[in-house]
Parts: C-alpha cells; structure tokens; sequence
C-alpha cells in the first residue's frame, strides 16, 4: 500500500514552501492592486474572513473538536490544534485580560513569512493581516464574535509575533419565525 502525500514529511514541507511563496506572490500583486496599506490590509483580512467561513467546516470535521465551553477552550483548541493542523506550528497563549475575554497568541515563527521582507514603502502592511480574517470568520461560524488584530510582528522588528484577540459576544442564532 502506498502511503499517503499528508504521511510524507517531505511533501509537507513542499507544500508549506509553496503556500509561503504563493501567499508572497498574493501579498504582492494586492500592493500593486491598491494604493496604500490600508486596502491592501483591509483585502487580507476580509479574504481571510472568507476562508475562515469555509474552514470551519473542514477543521471541525478532522479535528473532532466538541463546543468549546469557555474562551480558554476556545484559545486552547485554537493554538493546539488548528494552527498546529494548518501551518504547523503551536503559538503559546498569553497576556489574559483579567476578565478572560482577552489573550495574546505568540508565533515565535510565522511560516507565511519565511523568505519575507518588507520594503520600506510598505511600512504599514500587515502581512500575515489573512490570519486575523481567517481566525474571525472561523469563530464567527461557531457563533463568536472576536476581534482580532497583530500586536507586534517579526516582519516589522519585533521579536515576536503576536496576535491578540479579544471576546466581543456569543452570536445568537436567528431562527425564523416558528422554527426551533
């Protein structure tokens, strides 16, 4: 029996590079598709919302994942599980707020931006801005309500990167009427 491509690290690892260099070759073409950072931010975020809608599904199904009953369940299965599955990583999660609405995920490395470096007149892009968009639209669909933004960024200089997200509300379900 042959195996698998998904049991070959070695095709893991093609497909990793070649994610990370078409992802550049994205990031690129919408520089020159907008006048500035900010719509180049606002395009990665908002197609990261688009796949984080279709991943949902995806994710549930290979993970095996229950409801989460808590955002710490939820940050949990987000950096142990999905990113793990997605991008082979595992961000630590930090910074509660005291409330526990509120936490930090840190890469330590961001595969999206292996062979990357930002020109001086792209000061303000958010590169890896998809994540964010991919994070909000995912939780959306399990009726959460996040905001999610990069605090700090390797690109940028920082040591680390981090995306911090914040629990805004549970996403009820609108049902029509006379349907439970």
């Amino acid at each position: 029996r042959a195996p698998s491509l998904g049991s070959n690290p070695f095709c893991r690892v093609q497909n990793s590079e070649l994610f990370t260099l078409t992802y550049g070759a994205l990031v690129t073409q919408l520089c020159k598709d907008y006048e500035n950072d900010d719509d180049v931010n606002k395009q990665l975020d908002k197609m990261g919302y688009n796949i984080g809608v279709r991943l949902i599904e995806d994710f549930l199904a290979r993970s095996n994942v229950g409801r989460c009953h808590d955002f710490r369940e939820t940050a949990d299965v987000i950096a142990k599980i999905a990113f793990k599955m997605y991008l082979g990583i595992t961000p630590s999660i930090t910074n509660w707020s005291p409330g526990g609405d509120e936490f930090s995920l840190i890469l330590e490395n961001n595969p999206l931006v292996d062979f990357v470096e930002l020109p001086d007149n792209h000061s303000t892009l958010i590169y890896s801005n998809l994540l964010c968009g991919v994070l909000r639209g995912a939780l959306e669909m399990v009726q959460m309500a996040v905001d999610v933004k990069f605090v700090q960024d390797t690109l940028k200089g920082d040591s680390v990167t981090e995306i911090r997200m914040k629990f805004i509300r549970r996403i009820e379900d609108n049902l029509p009427a006379g349907e439970e």
